[in-house]
């Protein structure tokens, strides 16, 4: 419903009738969210925390008004535009994944994020605008409103964006929400939904940090951090994966996942299918988390605290300085912040080259770090087979 220009003052923070009728039946839908708001949308947050149930809706609320608090709220990501659909979906996303932290029992979560310049106590150049968007696991809606300049005053336009917010997260929660949003005739609001492609093609789009993907196939896109990981290309899967994740699992306190990174330091990124072949090898064998975190040093930034499960030979490429731009002063900066970050490694030993048994024993670890590394001891696990042997006896590459 449009208001006319004499009716378009002010009315404050009170929350009429209507909106708390909606807030109410928000409430009782088994949504949780996290909501982020920049620059407008504070009315909101007072109206969704004013109505009893609001526990069972808000899981947090996050204002993230600087730019450098928006850029960790952004995961470091600095954006070029503040008020833009841009940011508000990357606000959404960043907001939908702290809600997945959050969340109690399997509740779906919605991620939702205001981001708008509006009236303020000097005469802005730009337009007064702003952009809501919301996410789920289904998809990502933005909805884009510019307000005519001098219409309103400031309180007056945070009203009508408050009012945007409430019917986003209620269109979110399926609930038909029949507010006034108290435009004028000039303003309309633009409306863009996005359906999310499937989980592995948003890993491979950048979508995505993570997708863990469950022994019945079942995809989960930046779900619960995993505590411990067997990474691996696992071209093919064998015995010495399964059973180092089971003895390495002990050692670490939590059952190992096996961490498949679509991106290589040295090779093109996975194809789709190729990840896809790679993956039905696990069903019905264990938990797989797809990364795009080729190197260890990512791996950590992705999952602090941590614990890895590896071989022999990994630990030593783990300490190689070629591997780090040949700069040993790098290699060994890349350990000290893997273990301020909680990483530790359970290393199991195999044969080497020649059939004489290697571990961690064996490896000039640098002075001060061999605490990160526990040794597997060769009675606990031993099994000399590698995915190299197993294509080369295949006949594959």
């Amino acid at each position: 419903m449009n208001t006319s220009r004499a009716g378009a003052k002010a009315v404050g923070n009170c929350m009429d009738g209507t909106i708390s009728e909606i807030v109410a039946r928000i409430h009782d839908t088994p949504q949780q969210s996290v909501l982020a708001v920049a620059g407008a949308g504070n009315y909101a947050l007072a109206w969704l925390l004013g109505v009893g149930g609001a526990s069972r809706t808000v899981l947090e609320t996050r204002v993230p008004y600087g730019y450098l608090a928006m850029t960790d709220f952004l995961g470091g990501y600095a954006p070029e535009q503040t008020v833009s659909s841009d940011t508000a979906r990357r606000m959404a996303r960043a907001a939908w994944q702290r809600g997945l932290s959050l969340r109690e029992q399997d509740a779906p979560i919605v991620g939702l994020a205001c981001t708008a310049t509006i009236a303020t106590d000097r005469t802005k150049r730009g337009e007064h605008r702003a952009f809501i968007a919301t996410w789920d696991d289904q998809g990502a809606t933005t909805d884009a409103i510019v307000l005519e300049k001098g219409l309103r005053d400031r309180a007056g336009e945070e009203d009508v964006v408050s009012r945007l917010v409430i019917a986003a997260l209620a269109r979110s929660c399926g609930v038909s929400a029949e507010l006034d949003l108290r435009l004028a005739s000039p303003e309309r609001v633009v409306t863009e939904a996005v359906r999310h492609a499937e989980p592995v093609q948003r890993l491979l789009d950048g979508d995505a940090s993570w997708v863990t993907v469950h022994p019945d196939g079942r995809m989960v896109v930046d779900g619960d951090a995993p505590r411990a990981l067997l990474p691996g290309s696992f071209n093919p899967l064998h015995a010495g994966h399964t059973e180092l994740a089971e003895v390495a699992g002990a050692m670490l306190g939590a059952r190992v996942a096996f961490e498949l990174s679509v991106t290589n330091v040295d090779k093109p990124p996975l194809a789709l299918g190729e990840i896809h072949r790679r993956l039905e090898q696990f069903r019905g064998v264990g938990t797989v988390v797809l990364t795009r975190a080729e190197t260890f040093i990512k791996k950590s930034e992705l999952f602090p605290g941590c614990g890895f499960a590896i071989g022999w030979d990994t630990v030593t490429r783990l300490i190689q300085p070629r591997y780090y731009g040949d700069s040993e002063t790098a290699m060994l900066r890349a350990l000290a912040e893997m273990w301020g970050r909680g990483s530790r490694f359970a290393v199991g030993g195999r044969a080497d080259d020649g059939g004489a048994f290697r571990s961690v024993s064996d490896v000039n670890i640098p002075y001060g770090f061999r605490p990160m590394f526990t040794e597997i001891s060769e009675a606990d696990f031993r099994r000399d087979v590698s995915s190299t042997t197993l294509r080369q006896g295949m006949g594959i590459n």
